[in-house]
């Protein structure tokens, strides 16, 4: 007995239907490659973000601080005090009032 083997049948592309498969594998790899490239680079910015946020916010509170000894310098009651300490006194009839 003869064994019969099946015709093979090889499917010919031509050049440009090489080139278009060709394309289009390399965009099947290029677009996952990209999608994870976007997401990382996404995720560093957010985390520059935050990292400047916290910056933002402690020098927020140092200003705050800053502010809050500026006002209880500059308090009536400590510049009398300091005024006492030098042998200055406040005297009404010295103020003069311009309109």
């Amino acid at each position: 007995m003869k064994k019969t083997t099946a015709p093979t049948t090889k499917i010919k592309l031509k050049k440009g239907e090489k080139m278009i498969l060709l394309i289009i594998g390399i965009f099947a790899l290029l677009t996952p490659i990209s999608i994870v490239y976007s997401y990382a680079s996404l995720s560093s910015s957010n985390i520059e973000v935050e990292k400047l946020k916290k910056e933002i916010e402690k020098q927020e509170n140092v200003n705050a601080g800053m502010q809050m000894q500026v006002d209880e310098l500059a308090s009536l009651s400590n510049i009398q005090d300091i005024a006492k300490t030098y042998g200055l006194s406040y005297n009404n009839d010295n103020i003069i009032v311009i309109r």
